[in-house]
Parts: structure tokens; C-alpha cells; sequence
């Protein structure tokens, strides 16, 4: 469900793993269209043996397990139709995007199971990756989690191959919180990038993965997640690479170039000041990201300030 980079691959991966397989998209959508008269996109080919829809209603019947991957903040306004075209049917959904809801900072899994119901069984699959090195054959390692053991089970099993390992995740709310939140992380390397401080990527590093732990503890989760495949096992993935959107997002900012391609964590770094604000976490490198994306405060001031700021304990 969803036909961009991310939408496009899993129906590719699904294929090459050897399932049956329909991709949709909605209609109207350039990239379906793309896709409906070459088979191609800027990232992939898709084979002859998978189908292509833009029928949701005819999808949903035929779908023993639905992959959905569109913006984070489309998911509500999607599920209303999903809702209805599956009328009551049971289908194992696996939510295959890193985001938070803006203007609630709720979680993907939260915002499903608030529109479909909490008996819909729903798991999510985050990690590090890009399609680029994928289609290369270059494998990687990611992870699957939700709150029923025996799906997260069922799930890695269906999709485990020799290009993606996957891991059990056992804490559902810090995955989806890690795995959202290392965009907004993303955004502040590559603004270091662009400046020519990339010698600051160790600190942002370091200090990230520590505020968003103490996120996570507020909330209910296991701090230690945050140090996982969701988010610190993705940073090489979003603050180095330059198939990253969210580092090239950050980096083009500075130089004054427009970045036209999603980069989820402009939204996220939004909805996390609300979770910061709910929970009373300080989280400084997030603020500061918000404050400039979203305040158009000056980067360089910001960033200075942020790293060289008074003394304090580790």
C-alpha cells in the first residue's frame, strides 16, 4: 500500500523473497502512473509477476497481509478508506515508515489502532537501509517489532533473507519513537555538513541518542531500545549517506538550495516538541532542529550554541 521509494521496494522485496504480490497506489498518483506504463521508477524495475493496482477495494480482498507505506502524516486520512474496504475482515498490517503524527506527536501504531480499532493486528518495520543499496545487493540489518511476540515471529520469518536480516523488537513504543526521531537527528548532520562541521557528527552522535533514551523512559518505554537498529543502528544510514533525504534536507538548507523530495523529519521534529512538552524532557538537539526548520532561526548561531553551550555532566 503506497507506491514511492519505500512503496515501490517492498512490493519488490516481497516479490524477490517470493510471496504473491500487488502493489497499489492511489489514483492519481504520479508515481502509480510511472510505474503503470514502464514498470520502472528512479530507484527499481519491477517484475511481470507483480500486480498493479489502483482498486483498493480489490486489493484489500485479495491481501493475507498488507504493507503499508505512505507519508507519516497521510496514515489517518488513508485508513478511513482501508477501514472500509476491508469492512470488518481481519488482515495483518505491518506500518513500514518512521514518522510521528503533527500536532499530537502520536505514534504510527497509535494513530492505526485509534482509526481501525485495537484488535487489528499491527506491527512495524524500521531499521537502517536505502533502496539504492539494496538493489545493489548490499545487505543490511533491520527489525520488526509490535506487541504480540508470535506476529513479530510470524513477520520476520515471512520476510528474513540473505539481503536483510531481521531482529525481534520487544519494546514496540521505543522503536517507533528511535526509528522517527533519528530523522530528525539526520536533519541536524547534514546542517553540519553543509557548514563544514561534520567534526560535530560524533557529539550529535552521542548526545542524540542519550536525549532520546530519556524520551523514551518517560514514556513508558525501555531506554535501551533507542540504542538499537531503530535509531542509533540507523544513524550511519541517515547522517552519513548521501542517498539520506533528511541529511541532504539539512545540508541543502544551509546552502540555500530547495529540497523537493520528502524528509519526514521536518514533521517529526514538530510533533516531538509536543512529546517534550507532555513529558517534561528537555531534548536540546531536537529543539534546535525545530527551531530552525520550523522558526527559520539561523542555523549556525543555533548550532554553535547547542554544541558549545555551558558545561555540563555527560
Amino acid at each position: 500500500m503506497g507506491c514511492g521509494r519505500w512503496g515501490s521496494f517492498h512490493a519488490w522485496y516481497a516479490d524477490h523473497v517470493g510471496h504473491e504480490v500487488v502493489l497499489w497506489g492511489r489514483e492519481g498518483s504520479g508515481h502509480m502512473q510511472e510505474l503503470m506504463e514502464t514498470r520502472k521508477n528512479e530507484y527499481l524495475e519491477l517484475s511481470e509477476s507483480i500486480h498493479l493496482s489502483q482498486n483498493l477495494q480489490q486489493t484489500a480482498d485479495f491481501a493475507e497481509l498488507m504493507v503499508i507505506s505512505v507519508s507519516a502524516q497521510q496514515l489517518r486520512a488513508f485508513l478511513p478508506s482501508l477501514k472500509t474496504a476491508l469492512a470488518g475482515r481481519k488482515k495483518k498490517i505491518l506500518l513500514c515508515m518512521k514518522g510521528l503524527e503533527i500536532g499530537t506527536g502520536k505514534r504510527l501504531s497509535t494513530v492505526f489502532r485509534e482509526v481501525m480499532g485495537g484488535d487489528m493486528p499491527v506491527a512495524v518495520w524500521v531499521g537502517p537501509g536505502h533502496v539504492q543499496d539494496f538493489l545493489r545487493g548490499i545487505p543490511n540489518c533491520m527489525v520488526i517489532s509490535s506487541e504480540d511476540m508470535e506476529l513479530t515471529r510470524e513477520l520476520v520469518e515471512a520476510f528474513s533473507s540473505s539481503l536483510i536480516r531481521f531482529y525481534y523488537g520487544k519494546d514496540l513504543l521505543g522503536t517507533e519513537i528511535g526509528a522517527a526521531a533519528k530523522n530528525v537527528i539526520g536533519l541536524a548532520a547534514g546542517m553540519l555538513d553543509g557548514l563544514r562541521y561534520g567534526s560535530l557528527k560524533g557529539a550529535l552522535m552521542a548526545r542524540g541518542a542519550s536525549e532520546l533514551s530519556r524520551l523514551v523512559a518517560a514514556m513508558g518505554g525501555d531506554a535501551m531500545t533507542v540504542y538499537g537498529l531503530s535509531h542509533l543502528g540507523d544513524y550511519e544510514a541517515t547522517l552519513f549517506s548521501p542517498h539520506s533525504n533528511n541529511r541532504r534536507f539539512g545540508e541543502d538548507l544551509i546552502a540555500g538550495r530547495s529540497f523537493t523530495k520528502l524528509a519526514e523529519g521536518v514533521y517529526t521534529a514538530e510533533a516531538l516538541m509536543a512529546l517534550s512538552e507532555q513529558y517534561q524532557v528537555e531534548l536540546p538537539i531536537c529543539r534546535t532542529v525545530y527551531e530552525i526548520v520550523c522558526h527559520h532561526k539561523e542555523p549556525r548561531e543555533q548550532l554553535t550554541q547547542l554544541f558549545l553551550r555551558a558545561t555540563k555532566a555527560e
